[in-house]
């Protein structure tokens, strides 16, 4: 019963983190951009120097 005490306080306390971070991600926008990794890593093109 004693594990009890800890377990459901820290499966709380996670839940709770990482609700926080999904919101956090939500709100700074990582996930407006779905498409555009997938599509930049099957590109043949290097990429280019933008120190000329």
């Amino acid at each position: 019963m004693t594990a009890l005490a800890w377990l459901i306080p820290a499966a709380l306390i996670l839940g709770a983190l990482g609700l926080g971070a999904f919101l956090w991600a939500l709100k700074t926008g990582q996930f407006e951009d779905m498409d555009g990794a997938a599509y930049r890593a099957l590109e043949d093109d290097p990429p280019e120097d933008e120190s000329k």
